[in-house]
């Protein structure tokens, strides 16, 4: 998931995903790696974050590391 998105921000859409199940996994990915927005995210409870521009074995890792929990 993006922190931007058209519909509603990444963090926001977080926090309903997690209300709804937080069982639920989610791995943001955005451009925009300022330190306080990748607290914010974790913080609504994404489960990790990935700063563009990324590299597969990042995502993989972040992939492998969530089915692992």
């Amino acid at each position: 998931m993006d922190i931007t998105m058209p519909e509603m921000d990444g963090i926001s859409a977080v926090k309903e995903i997690k209300a709804i199940s937080s069982d639920i996994k989610i791995i943001m990915c955005s451009a925009m790696g300022q330190r306080a927005l990748i607290i914010e995210a974790l913080q609504a409870g994404a489960n990790d974050f990935i700063v563009k521009p990324f590299h597969s074995d990042r995502i993989a890792h972040a992939i492998e590391d969530l089915m692992s929990r």
